[in-house]
């Protein structure tokens, strides 16, 4: 094997903001990353750990990451997020998406979650054929709704 996956550590978390970014490039939305290293450190690390991350290592450099974090459906019960997959643009194809996402997987069973989910941008078809080839269900009849802070701020205005 030409890669190693292991769970994140503090020290880890430079790269993964690079990692980070790269998604944020691939997407088009090269200036929406808003965490710095210092967030990812205290909410992966700190009192209240936020998330659970997994990297894979080549030749000392991190190339890929999954992070998942817990929530809870009032229909199933416990369940997890996979909030991103990122693999690097030289080890696509390489089987690394799939060694990240097994990692997910055992690690949402070990926890005897109900459920494992995310998203993915519709127009990654490379993506959502990955995904659906191992057996998800892509649900393109449900849309994502989300308040930014903005969007926060104007509903708590609203309610004034």
């Amino acid at each position: 094997m030409e890669y190693t996956i292991r769970t994140a550590q503090r020290e880890d978390m430079k790269q993964v903001l690079q990692l980070i970014h790269e998604l944020a490039i691939f997407e088009k939305e090269n200036d929406a990353v808003e965490v710095n290293q210092q967030n990812l450190e205290e909410d992966g690390f700190g009192k209240h750990k936020l998330f659970h991350c997994f990297v894979a290592e080549k030749n000392n450099k991190t190339v890929g990451m999954a992070l998942v974090y817990p929530r809870y459906s009032t229909w199933k019960g416990p369940v997890i997020h996979l909030e991103d997959l990122i693999v690097t643009k030289e080890m696509r194809g390489t089987g690394l998406g799939t060694a990240l996402l097994d990692e997910v997987v055992k690690y949402g069973n070990d926890l005897g979650v109900k459920r494992i989910s995310w998203e993915v941008i519709d127009w990654n078809e490379p993506a959502i054929g990955f995904y659906e080839r191992k057996g998800a269900n892509v649900m393109r009849d449900w849309d994502v709704v989300q308040l930014d802070e903005t969007g926060i701020r104007n509903y708590l205005n609203a309610m004034a």
